[in-house]
Formats: structure tokens, sequence, C-alpha cells
């Protein structure tokens, strides 16, 4: 048992993967990579760097002396100076160039870029298969009528398929949003401490040209396109506030499939997965609980609400820095994603272990589709020669009783036994039974799930999506 508060987001939900791009180690290696970056242009731009010194730097990126670090955090209250030295004690001979013209946000933010990026297309990876099994799923279900609803009251009937559809519609809206977001990232570059460049433009004698050009071989050299054109000693933290919305988007489309569900799994129409040791209750052992959907609405909140830290920090910042964004951005960001791995961890699980029930999503279109077909058996009786006042004035009274027997007494609704019993309701057996099948009352459902599906498909092509893969979740 430890004595120390982990948090649950690495204990319990969020995957190896998301955890080690937020780790330690990721961190301080990239640090360690960004000054290689630095040191490696400055070289090509003439100062007085040798190849020596940057091997030696290259030599010694993952064997991060934590220790010795914590020791010199301690002496100088700075994180950043602090991994200088220690970086310094593993390269004597590069020591005296490591950080050249630097300022603390040159390793600091354009680390945070960089995993950043890295954490979306991770994010990518884990949306692409949420909706690769929501495809899977819609187009296994996309001819199954079942209830709809609005005000979550009983409507015109839908295919399960079509549900799933919408569910997957607010996935690609998310995608969209997703991929726009990684296209246009860009690195901070090496701005100095306000932002102007000035210890670069001294660095190299007043050139201008090599300063902005160091700025292009460092963002190249860390894989990105270009650098922010403009900033202070940091990016601006809006930044921070579109890519956490990106996850809040996600987040929300997660919550809204988590919330339908729960309402099915109370219907008895679909089931979570449920392993055969699972416990639903420490009192009631009978109970389902639909507990991966529950953690997916409590993460999702988490996450939605998170969105506001990068948002007020944006919004507080003091002309071209101030530090209070370094403490809330350490724990703010990560966690979002975290949360984020998590949520889609959890719907990838639910949906390729989900278990149908089709003959009480059939039970539950029966108890209500009598209703709904009157319209139709109006029409037909009318065709024939009957009087649409008269029937109308019938089908009105039958359904109040019929509504009568549901509502008071229990019992199962009997209005079309009792419009059959009407001598006025002139229709065949093959009249009524086309009338009450349950695919007359769907509309387009199962072409409109088609022809989505269709676009899904070549998103997922496009993607190289095949197959849909299957996730455990932790506990």
């Amino acid at each position: 048992m430890s004595y120390k508060y982990e948090t649950p987001l690495c204990k319990r939900y969020a995957s190896d993967v998301m955890q080690k791009l937020f780790s330690d180690d990721t961190k301080f290696s990239t640090w360690r990579k960004l000054w290689i970056a630095l040191a490696q242009a400055q070289r090509e731009l003439g100062l007085d760097i040798t190849q020596e010194q940057i091997a030696e730097m290259q030599e010694h990126i993952y064997d991060i002396d934590y220790a010795m670090a914590a020791k010199f955090e301690r002496e100088t209250r700075h994180d950043v100076m602090a991994h200088i030295k220690t970086f310094g004690e593993k390269c004597p001979t590069a020591k005296p160039i490591i950080h050249l013209g630097a300022t603390s946000c040159y390793v600091g933010d354009n680390a945070d870029l960089i995993i950043q990026r890295q954490a979306l297309v991770q994010v990518k990876q884990l949306l692409l298969s949420a909706i690769g099994a929501l495809y899977a799923f819609a187009e296994r279900h996309k001819a199954l009528p079942c209830l709809a609803y609005t005000h979550f009251q009983a409507a015109q009937p839908t295919t399960l398929g079509k549900r799933a559809s919408l569910w997957l519609h607010d996935l690609l809206l998310d995608l969209e949003v997703l991929d726009f977001t990684i296209d246009r990232m860009k690195l901070l570059g090496c701005r100095g401490t306000t932002g102007t460049s000035a210890s670069f433009f001294s660095l190299f004698g007043g050139d201008g040209e090599k300063a902005r050009l160091l700025e292009r071989k460092i963002a190249d050299a860390m894989g990105f396109e270009d650098c922010y054109p403009v900033s202070g000693q940091t990016y601006s933290r809006k930044v921070d506030y579109y890519i956490l919305s990106v996850l809040s988007g996600i987040a929300q489309s997660a919550c809204k499939f988590s919330n339908d569900i729960r309402l099915m799994c109370h219907m008895k129409e679909v089931d979570e997965p449920f392993e055969s040791g699972q416990v639903g209750s420490s009192a009631m052992a009978y109970k389902r609980n639909p507990m991966r959907s529950e953690r997916i609405a409590a993460l999702a909140r988490y996450v939605m609400v998170d969105t506001l830290n990068p948002a007020i920090t944006a919004s507080a910042q003091w002309l071209e820095r101030t530090l209070d964004d370094s403490a809330n951005r350490r724990i703010a960001i990560p966690e979002a994603f975290l949360a984020t791995d998590a949520i889609l961890s959890l719907m990838i699980n639910i949906v390729g272990g989900m278990t149908v029930y089709p003959k009480v999503i059939a039970k539950h279109l029966e108890e209500e589709l009598p209703f709904m077909a009157t319209e139709n058996i109006l029409m037909q009786c009318v065709k024939k020669g009957g009087d649409r006042g008269d029937l109308h004035e019938r089908i009105r009274q039958h359904s109040q009783g019929a509504a009568g027997q549901v509502k008071l007494h229990g019992l199962r609704n009997d209005l079309i036994a009792r419009l059959q019993s009407d001598a006025a309701f002139d229709l065949t057996v093959d009249e009524w039974s086309e009338l009450l099948q349950p695919e007359q009352f769907i509309g387009l459902a199962v072409e409109q799930t088609e022809a989505f599906l269709c676009q899904v498909k070549e998103v997922l092509a496009s993607a190289g999506v095949s197959q849909p893969v299957e996730i455990d979740i932790k506990v």
C-alpha cells in the first residue's frame, strides 16, 4: 500500500501509451533533443560549436539522472536550470554551449507542443478505432427497426443502425476538427526572453537572417513545418485552449453515446460487455450496471470542464509573459489527454462487446406501433370507401380505451384488436398484416444509414483502418 496519492487516471484508466507520452522520460529527453537541435543549427550557421560536442550530447539523450536534477532544482528553484546542469554533468565537453542564447520556454514550450502533437496523433488512432467499431455496429443493425424517442417519449420508429449513425456522425465531426488542429500546429521556435530574438541576433553579429534561419532549421529537425510567426516569451496560450477544445468535443460525443447506452440498458434493449465474474453491485447480486458508460460520462465531464483551464490561462497572460500558467498547465493538459485516452478506450470496448436484444426491441416497438399505425389504417379504410370523420372518431375512442388498459391496468396495448373487432374497419388479414409491419414506419432510415456508411468507409479507408480493434479496460 502506497502512502502517497496516485492519480486514478494513471492507476485505473489511461493507457500505458498515453502515460508514456506525458512521462518525465519523454519530457526531459525531448528537452535534450531540442538542445541538440539548437546546437546543431547554431553550428551550421557558423557559431563555434564542434561536432564532438553535439555527438557527446546525442550519446546522453536518455540517461537522465533524476536524483541529480532534483538536487539542482532544490538549489536553484528552477527546473530548466536543474536539467541544464544535469545534462552538463553528463556532457562536460558540450556543457559551455548547452542552451546557448535560449530561454526556458525554448525547451519547455517547444517540448509541450511536440508532445501534445504526438498525443493528438494517438488520440486520432483511438478515435478512428471508435469510428471503425461503430461503423461495423451500424452496418450490422442498419435494418433493425426500433422505437425512436424524442424527449424520451415514444416517437416514430427508426433503426438501431440509424441511431448508431448519429453517434458516428459526431465522431466524424470531431475527426475533422482534430485533423485541422494537428495540421496547423507549429513550434514556438527560439525567440528569447521577450520574443524579439535579441540574444540570437547578437550571437550572429547582427545577422537577422541567420536568426530567422535558426528557427527554420530547428523546426525541421523536430518534424514541424514552421514556427508561429510572432510570440512573446511563450507561444500563445490560446493554442492550448484549441487543443483541449478538440478533446472536449470528443468527450461531448462520447458522453452522448454513453448516456444513450445507459438508457437502452435500462430498457434491456442492449447490454454492455459483462465478464463472467463481474459484480454489478455489492448489495444487489442481480445487478448489471452499465459501469463502462457511466465511467465515460464521469471522465467526459472532467475533460469538458478542464477546457476552462487553458481558456482562463490564455486570458490572464500579462504582456510578454507571466508564470501563473505553469503550474496549471502541468496538470490540466496531461490529464485532459489521459482522460480522453480512457474515454475512447472505453467506447471502443463497449461497442465491440455490446449485446443487442432484438426481441426486447421488437416488444417495445410493438407496444407503441398500434398508435403510430392508426393514420395509415385510416387512409386505407377511406380508400375503400369509409367515412373519414366517422373512422377518425372511432380510432380516437378505441385509442383512449387501449391507453386506459395500458396505464390504468398495466395490460398490453390492445388497440389493434379493438379496431379489428369494429366492422367499420373493413380490412383483410393481409391488409392488416402489411399495415402493421415495422418497416412501414422507418422512412428512409436504412437508405440514409447506408449512404452515410459509404462516407464513413471512405474515411476509414483513407486512414488505413480496415478491421475494428478490441481494447480491454484496466478495471
